[in-house]
């Protein structure tokens, strides 16, 4: 299920002319605000794989590139 959100996020993202966005990367993103308080109920995964914006997954991608992360 949540795979499927996920790559459901990044067809969208690529609608909006971000070609290169696939499901990992959008989990990547939204698990990295989990890495100190653990993983979340599932209501909050999906609100927050949903609500995800355009500029909060740029900056995220932005911030891995400085700090040497492959995308």
């Amino acid at each position: 299920m949540i795979e499927e959100l996920c790559n459901s996020k990044a067809e969208e993202f690529r609608l909006l002319g971000y070609e290169h966005v696939d499901g990992k990367e959008i989990w990547d993103c939204v698990n990295a605000k989990y890495a100190k308080t653990g993983q979340p109920e599932l209501h909050q995964l999906v609100n927050d794989i949903l609500s995800l914006k355009i500029t909060q997954f740029m900056n995220f991608m932005t911030l891995s590139a400085f700090k040497g992360n492959p995308f």
